[in-house]
């Protein structure tokens, strides 16, 4: 009976190690029929339901996503995995914060290894910045098990952290550390400038976003993604709705949409990840003052919640940052505050 078990087991592993492979590769159509497959053979396979769980998210189907995970966590309640893609999933796009600690405290009970307790706390932190515990977030970072980890990527999120609690001298070395290596993401490189910024450091944090913004462009769209001419239309249509005193301010106003922006404002001193820019061009003789606003997408995508509400989230963050604008200081300039809640 054993060859018969072997033989299922590695038409399993096969099955599942394919829809990985397929979804690196970015093809999540062939990757959810791998997954599918493995369901077909054992349908109470925690690992088929994670897999499709992490495809529907890449899709933008949120709630098929969470639906999926929770499965395979029914099925394993000791399923790390699938606990923390939950757990982001609800904290990020979703801002369930209670049930993603609820997650990640069932996460905590589960960890093995240094790395897990360090990827579950890091995401708990998270969490708990969100809710404005930051008393307790810092007690969970000043508890977690010294490295070094297997995981290199964990430098960066415990730096990350650190960063955002302002503790700065932590932060520093581990966020260093991972700008250090050759494969260092953008998101890395953005906290580097965040960092070089704070620092008061202005030439290496304009050369740490000039590096993000190339890296962001070179990512793939995500697969929910609207055509340009699609989200320009997206974008009128959310420009038209924002109350009046804020229609009435971008009257008159050239609006242009594009997918980040351009490598000249980066060097002066933007955001790379602003999702928009006012730039003021001149002062009309009745004293109206004549803007462009840029809007970029790929930056705005970066901050949806849930891609299925796409137009309402495209309202709700131009005018949020459009109110933001407009009620700035004076003298701050426009587009060159950096926001980790924003756009980290």
């Amino acid at each position: 009976m054993s060859e018969p078990i072997e033989g299922f087991m590695d038409r399993l592993s096969a099955h599942l190690d394919r829809g990985w492979e397929l979804v690196t590769q970015g093809d999540l159509n062939g990757a959810m029929a791998s997954a599918e497959q493995t369901l077909e053979l054992d349908g109470e396979s925690p690992d088929a339901h994670n897999l499709i769980g992490y495809i529907h998210a890449a899709n933008g189907n949120l709630d098929m996503a969470l639906e999926h995970y929770r499965q395979a966590i029914d099925l394993d309640e000791h399923y790390l995995e699938a606990m923390l893609n939950a757990a982001e999933l609800l904290i990020h796009p979703l801002g369930s914060l209670a049930e993603a600690i609820r997650v990640l405290d069932q996460a905590l009970e589960s960890c093995q290894t240094a790395d897990d307790i360090a990827d579950a706390s890091v995401l708990k932190v998270d969490a708990l910045l969100q809710q404005g515990d930051r008393a307790a977030a810092a007690e969970l970072l000043l508890g977690l098990p010294e490295g070094p980890y297997e995981n290199e990527q964990l430098d960066f999120l415990i730096g990350r952290a650190h960063f955002e609690l302002d503790q700065i001298d932590a932060a520093t070395l581990l966020i260093e550390r991972a700008a250090a290596r050759p494969d260092a993401s953008a998101d890395v490189l953005y906290y580097l400038g965040l960092l070089r910024d704070r620092q008061e450091r202005n030439g290496e944090a304009s050369l740490a976003f000039l590096k993000t913004r190339h890296l962001d462009g070179l990512l793939p769209s995500p697969p929910w993604s609207p055509t340009h001419g699609r989200f320009e239309k997206i974008v009128q249509a959310a420009l038209r709705a924002l109350p009046e005193g804020l229609t009435q301010r971008l009257e008159g106003n050239l609006i242009m949409v594009s997918d980040l922006p351009g490598l000249e404002v980066v060097a002066e001193g933007v955001d790379p990840r602003t999702p928009l820019l006012l730039d003021e061009m001149a002062t009309t003789a009745g004293g109206e003052q004549q803007r462009r606003l840029f809007v970029y997408q790929r930056n705005i995508e970066r901050l949806i919640r849930h891609p299925l509400g796409l137009q309402e989230d495209v309202q709700e963050i131009l005018h949020r940052e459009l109110e933001a604008h407009f009620n700035r200081p004076r003298n701050e300039p426009a587009g060159t505050k950096y926001s980790t809640k924003r756009q980290g």
